[in-house]
């Protein structure tokens, strides 16, 4: 029987690649896991809740940010590259593509729960603080409705955006741009805001999506908002030490730290875990994980760290994460994504 060279090839590289991995699992008995700050504490709970029921190693989790964590991610499969990378936002296209260039074509994507994106502030402050999202665009933004048009951003203390907001300089630390909370409030937060003002509805740039993304999506760079790195924990600490410093974080570390810090509403409603489920929370978003197949049986224990994971017990309404944050999905919902996740189901196509 003739064998084609095409089945040769195929055969060679299946080959290589079972080899590499084999090499990963004898150089390493620990899952490796990166991604978004925000998800980093629900990973770790899962992380820590495994160990402690198993005996097995714990998986090394690192917060590298929902970008930083794609690129190390996508780099490869092996020993040098992460098993899960957890994520603020869905998977690029661009990064789908240096997955599949650099071998990595089999990907479970796992929409685990929702997330609020929080403004908050200290117990220290006396304010009771509710912003729209106008507010926080003309607070924000590199640039802002002026005379003439789009001019740098003139606005020092909360009063000039608002008479209404008291007369307290503007600063806000916030999430750099490789991380998937900025992407998140840069589209939930800065754009939505930005296409509320009158001059950009009258001038019909509201409804031009590429307008706004050009127009509102650039942070200011000169004080009032300060990138702290993709460590949340940071900025909790900084607004402890600052009463009238804001910062912007994922509804986890809110809820972590309500002792010292409290929401800052969003056009009238506050970041809990109801108010974030029905949507009437502004500034809300998914939350996902995204699992290397070709690593499945392969590094020990990481199947067996992603049934965990994909738990009731994790999962649910009232389940360990949920205790952390996490808002559930629906049990129609959470019921599909469990199947798929724990069989490993590919990815659809970006």
């Amino acid at each position: 029987m003739l064998v084609s060279k095409k089945t040769i090839l195929s055969s060679a590289i299946g080959l290589a690649s079972a080899l590499v991995i084999s090499s990963a699992a004898q150089a390493r008995d620990e899952i490796r896991i990166v991604g978004s700050s925000t998800v980093f504490p629900y990973t770790q709970a899962v992380s820590e809740q495994f160990s402690n029921m198993s005996g097995a190693t714990a998986p090394v989790v690192e917060s590298t940010g929902t970008g930083g964590g794609m690129k190390l991610f996508c780099a490869g499969i092996g020993v040098d590259h992460p098993d899960i990378t957890g994520a603020s936002r869905a998977m690029k296209s661009s990064e789908y593509k240096l997955c599949q260039e650099n071998g990595v074509t089999d990907v479970t994507e796992a929409l685990i729960g929702f997330d609020g994106l929080s403004i908050a502030i200290s117990r220290n402050n006396s304010g009771n603080w509710d912003l729209s999202l106008e507010d926080i665009f003309l607070a924000l933004a590199a640039e802002v409705p002026g005379t003439g048009g789009m001019v740098a951003n003139p606005h020092k203390n909360w009063s000039d955006v608002n008479s209404a907001l008291p007369n307290m300089p503007i600063l806000a630390y916030g999430p750099p741009p490789t991380s998937g909370t900025r992407d998140a409030f840069v589209e939930l937060a800065m754009h939505a805001g930005c296409k509320n003002h009158p001059w950009i509805k009258d001038m019909g740039h509201a409804k031009d999506k590429n307008w706004v993304k050009e127009n509102c999506s650039r942070m200011r760079q000169d004080g009032p908002f300060v990138e702290a790195g993709e460590n949340d924990n940071l900025i909790v600490q900084r607004l402890n030490a600052d009463s009238n410093a804001m910062g912007i974080f994922g509804y986890s570390f809110l809820y972590e730290n309500l002792d010292s810090l409290k929401p800052v509403k969003i056009n009238g409603v506050s970041p809990d875990a109801s108010t974030i489920g029905d949507n009437s929370y502004p500034i809300s978003r998914p939350l996902y994980f995204y699992t290397k197949n070709a690593h499945r049986g392969v590094i020990p224990n990481l199947q067996e760290f992603i049934e965990e994971y994909m738990s009731e017990e994790a999962l649910a309404p009232g389940g360990y994460l949920s205790e952390r944050g996490l808002v559930a999905l629906g049990d129609m919902e959470r019921g599909s994504l469990q199947k798929a996740v724990i069989s490993g189901a590919t990815m659809a196509a970006k």
